[in-house]
């Protein structure tokens, strides 16, 4: 699953994430695994309920895990970790919110939004510095420096969008979890939204980790696409491999959602529903199992001689 050409920034190995007691768990995430190259930006698509969101939510160590291991830049950081691992991984790992206004405290203005996470800094930073600081990153999201001194509920949502990109850039980090950054945004501020996402990587070199149900935004900002289903990644590929040769069902029921902006051929196109009956894993158990370079799909033994068959 390794690619030797590219540096692995990420590794997670059969990553499973539960909720519930130890009696009745629930399982969110089930034996999950991937990796996410230095640069790329990695995304994770599924329905509402799927675990694309415990995903990220496990890494950035939120979500506490039930087994397996997270690998950042060769260190594992699921689990008990040291304090000063802790505080590097809080620095280096940030996540942009799906809910601009539910993820901004309300009563704090948006300076202090912003440095928050300057205070978990080892060196202390002074007061000239964090106004400079905040200043600078305000602009860098396309902000005045003057907003500084506003409440969250002053601005309009891409505006609060921004201000929660800008709270992460200021720790300057190397890895960003976007969940949903957009879904709660006006289509006409999505776009604005997804542009400044990607002026940002190529200027500071950033990963990331994109968590959507919209399989046309992946299109447009991910190099690989990875399908969640009930908490297991159904198939992983290169974002241009899934949409040409989707293999697995579900896939290909996402992809026939997608509207289409011709009248024409929206009145025309077949919506397929997915049904996880047609799998039989009674005997035949499946696994994750890389059926062309780069493509990973989750299938038993004749499910996999079908996929070859309809490649």
């Amino acid at each position: 699953m390794t690619d030797n050409k590219k540096e692995v920034l990420l590794d997670v190995k059969d990553l499973t994430v539960q909720f519930g007691s130890k009696r009745k768990p629930f399982t969110a995430v089930d034996h999950v695994s991937f990796q996410i190259y230095k640069g790329e930006t990695f995304g994770v698509v599924g329905e509402s309920g799927s675990g694309k969101t415990t995903i990220g939510r496990a890494i950035i160590r939120i979500n506490p895990t039930a087994t397996g291991d997270i690998i950042y830049d060769g260190q594992k950081i699921n689990g008990r970790i040291s304090r000063a691992l802790d505080k590097e991984v809080t620095r280096k790992i940030q996540m942009i919110f799906q809910d601009p206004m539910a993820s901004l405290n309300e009563r704090a203005k948006v300076d202090y939004i912003v440095a928050e996470g300057l205070l978990n800094l080892p060196k202390k930073v002074s007061k000239e510095e964090r106004a400079q600081i905040v200043s600078e990153a305000l602009d860098s999201v396309g902000l005045l420096p003057e907003f500084a001194s506003r409440f969250p509920h002053e601005f309009s949502g891409g505006q609060r969008q921004r201000i929660g990109i800008a709270r992460a850039m200021v720790m300057q980090p190397e890895f960003i979890i976007a969940d949903e950054p957009i879904s709660a945004l006006d289509v006409s501020i999505r776009a604005q939204v997804l542009n400044l996402m990607a002026k940002l990587q190529r200027e500071r070199g950033l990963t990331y980790l994109f968590i959507s149900h919209d399989l046309s935004v992946m299109r447009f900002i991910c190099d690989r696409v990875a399908v969640v289903h009930k908490g297991v990644i159904v198939e992983l590929a290169e974002t241009e491999e899934l949409f040409e040769h989707p293999l697995h069902p579900y896939t290909q029921a996402l992809l026939s959602a997608i509207p289409m902006p011709d009248p024409e051929r929206e009145r025309g196109k077949v919506l397929k529903v997915y049904d996880p009956s047609i799998h039989d894993y009674s005997v035949d158990k499946p696994s994750f199992t890389e059926i062309r370079p780069g493509h990973f799909i989750w299938a038993n033994a004749k499910e996999l001689a079908d996929y070859e068959k309809a490649y």
